[in-house]
């Protein structure tokens, strides 16, 4: 029989990496991406579609007719991609607009959490700039100052500055109208992502990512300079009240709603020193690094689990897993976070790795082609070099070496990637 068509809207290193698995998958004969990357267009056929032009990737959807489309980035999920995509009868793993609130409103979100029980931090609305003195009383340092929109990363201020703080909020309410200020909640970080529909859920091993730029979490936030899973700061114990506390509830309230989630929720956690799990943030995609080190994992074909979850019957699909670990360590340009130095060859970005169960290999992301063939530099996170190993250390090793044959002038990464990991 033919296999399944899919369309993957996104062109960065996570639909680079969920290309690499849709390609090993024996259920996918043809993959479409827009835009794509220069990866991707290693993989199937790219389509030079922006990802903020939802009337083309519909139109481009109905010329290719996918059996499955899968959505990367949160922008087009919030916009109401799906809804569209669905309304002509075009499967899409990836949740229709009002799922997507999970994520387009931190506001909307914090209300669910608050209206089922799920464990987060305390938060006020502030939308006077007379409440501003009074509510930083409240909360003690450092305070945190989220933006109701998506921000790119850059609508969270976390400060032990009052002044800081104190202009933060002010911005918000100039821009938006309003601002949360939340309680600053300490542990350590970790995510979890759970493909779920109206008929079950499957939790993907846990993963931790880098935000900052920095050795050590110094420095600036980024969209993540690299990550590796399984996280063991998830313990058996720490993972069943995870599940019990925060994915149920949601699973029970996402799939009694008037239009079932069906897609990926990626949950951020932060994990006290007792083992106990809040919610930082829902995502409604996959994570980039964290679908670089997750995907990998997955033992099931991948085609035939999206396509599952995008049609509502993920409970005909028992999801396995290889007992493997994975990192991965971002390549950035020079400048990154800030303004890059773009178009300077990449070389070395092809060397692979394949000794047994250890293998090693490069997600790309903003780079391309040009016309003679080389690949260049086009965007902040290049690529990120990846590992795959019977234990995290080897993984984390096999990363390293991916990335210390590449060279891009000017770039940076982070050299302890598995930090907390290895320290345990």
């Amino acid at each position: 029989m033919p296999g399944l068509v899919v369309m993957v809207v996104g062109g960065g290193g996570r639909e680079h990496a969920i290309g690499v698995g849709l390609s090993l998958s024996d259920s996918v004969s043809r993959i479409h991406f827009c835009p794509g990357n220069a990866g991707t267009s290693l993989l199937g056929k790219n389509h030079k579609v922006p990802t903020s032009d939802l009337q083309k990737i519909v139109q481009l959807a109905i010329e290719i007719n996918p059996d499955l489309v899968v959505v990367g980035p949160e922008g087009p999920l919030v916009k109401g991609l799906a809804d569209k995509l669905n309304s002509h009868s075009i499967p899409c793993f990836g949740p229709h607009s009002k799922g997507a609130l999970l994520e387009g409103s931190k506001l909307h979100a914090k209300e669910v959490m608050k209206s089922i029980g799920v464990p987060t931090g305390e938060f006020v609305i502030i939308d006077e700039i007379d409440e501003i003195s009074v509510n930083l009383d409240d909360f003690h340092p450092p305070w945190v100052v989220k933006r109701d929109v998506i921000a790119g990363g850059k609508g969270v201020t976390v400060t032990d500055s009052r002044k800081e703080a104190e202009r933060a909020i002010i911005d918000g309410i100039e821009m938006d109208g309003f601002v949360l200020l939340e309680q600053h909640l300490s542990g350590e970080e970790a995510s979890i992502l759970v493909f779920m529909d109206e008929t079950g859920y499957s939790i993907l091993p846990a993963s931790q990512d880098h935000k900052r730029v920095g050795e050590g979490d110094e420095g600036p936030n980024t969209g993540g300079m690299g990550a590796y899973a399984p996280a063991p700061v998830i313990t058996p114990s720490v993972s069943t009240r995870i599940r019990e506390e925060i994915i149920e509830p949601m699973h029970h309230h996402l799939r009694n709603e008037e239009f079932p989630y069906r897609g990926c929720l990626y949950v951020g956690l932060m994990i006290d020193n007792e083992g106990s799990p809040s919610v930082i943030e829902f995502n409604v995609r996959l994570g980039d690094p964290e679908a670089q080190v997750t995907i990998p994992l997955i033992a099931t074909d991948l085609g035939s689990v999206l396509h599952s979850v995008s049609e509502g019957r993920l409970n005909e699909i028992e999801l396995e897993f290889h007992n493997l670990n994975a990192a991965t360590v971002v390549l950035a340009s020079q400048g990154y976070p800030g303004q890059v130095k773009a178009d300077r060859p990449v070389s070395g970005w092809d060397s692979r790795i394949e000794e047994g169960l250890v293998k090693g290999f490069s997600h790309l992301a903003g780079v391309y082609f040009s016309d003679d063939g080389d690949l260049l530099s086009n965007g902040g996170r290049v690529l990120s070099a990846t590992g795959i190993a019977p234990s995290l250390p080897q993984a984390i090793e096999v990363a390293y070496q991916i990335i210390d044959g590449i060279e891009l002038e000017g770039s940076h990464y982070r050299t302890d990637i598995g930090f907390r990991a290895l320290s345990r």
